[in-house]
């Protein structure tokens, strides 16, 4: 199940623990429950494993041999300051090298949208988290700056 390239890294299935991530049917997952049932009569303990895909946040469930490895997905995560917001919701991105971008849009989460257009109109200074995996990248999370 080699995902591409280096997106994905193996990881020991008994390893895993709340937290952890990993690779379901090709989303990257954060895992919220695991349990490990008792060795069976063919000698393997199974591990069940409930996850969130980091990015739609739909739950996914998975099992494998605890001996077993499964595949994680890289997550980089990177800080922007938010320059502006398109009329079509494509924003405006700097990092702390002052590189711009225009590649990404508001993020599908309209709760978390919302916010990042209120505290934009209101003048405040914005930091975006955009989170990349297994090739997609999106918008997860938010800092407001109040005090400027």
């Amino acid at each position: 199940k080699q995902v591409g390239g280096n997106l994905t890294f193996p990881t020991q299935a008994g390893a895993l623990k709340k937290g952890d991530h990993l690779v379901i049917n090709g989303h990257p997952c954060r895992v919220i429950e695991i349990t490990v049932s008792k060795t069976g009569k063919h000698g393997h303990a199974k591990a069940s494993i409930t996850a969130i895909d980091i990015f739609t946040k739909q739950k996914l469930e998975d099992q494998a041999p605890t001996s077993h490895n499964v595949e994680a997905p890289v997550i980089k995560s990177v800080s922007y300051s938010l320059m502006d917001i398109a009329s079509d919701g494509m924003l405006t991105l700097m990092d702390d090298e002052n590189n711009t971008r225009e590649d990404l849009c508001l993020p599908p989460d309209e709760e978390l949208a919302a916010q990042i257009k209120e505290s934009f109109d209101s003048g405040k200074e914005i930091q975006v988290i955009a989170v990349s995996a297994l090739g997609k990248e999106q918008i997860l999370s938010l800092k407001a700056d109040n005090t400027r």
